[in-house]
C-alpha cells in the first residue's frame, strides 16, 4: 500500500463537505488510490493529477505522487471551482517541493 499524506487544505475541504455520502465516496476513492487503483484520473500538469468523481457536482481531488511510496493529497473541489482548484494545487505542490528541497539541503 502506498502512503497517503494529506495537506491541511485537503482536510479542511473534506470536513466542510455537508454531503456525508460524498465524504464517504471520496475517502473510499483515496483508499483505492493508496492500493494502486486510481480510477478516473487525468494529469493537470507539473506532476499533479486530478481524481474525478462522478457524484454530486463532480467532485475533484488533486494529488501529487512522489515516487512509488508517497501520495500527497493537495486539495479538493468540484467542477464549478476546477480552474481555481488546479491553480491552488500547483501552488501547494510548489510549496511542498520547496520544503522538501530545503530539508535535503539541510542534511
Amino acid at each position: 500500500m502506498i502512503e497517503v499524506v494529506r495537506t491541511g487544505d485537503f482536510d479542511r475541504w473534506l470536513r466542510k463537505l455537508r454531503d456525508r455520502q460524498a465524504r464517504l465516496r471520496i475517502v473510499a476513492r483515496v483508499d483505492r488510490l493508496a492500493h494502486g487503483n486510481p480510477g478516473d484520473v487525468k494529469p493537470v500538469g507539473h506532476g499533479i493529477s486530478e481524481m474525478r468523481l462522478t457524484y454530486g457536482p463532480g467532485y475533484r481531488v488533486y494529488y501529487l505522487q512522489d515516487g512509488e511510496k508517497l501520495i500527497l493529497l493537495l486539495c479538493g473541489g468540484d467542477k464549478s471551482t476546477q480552474s481555481e482548484d488546479i491553480a491552488k494545487a500547483h501552488a501547494l505542490a510548489q510549496e511542498w517541493h520547496a520544503d522538501k528541497d530545503a530539508e535535503h539541503d539541510g542534511e
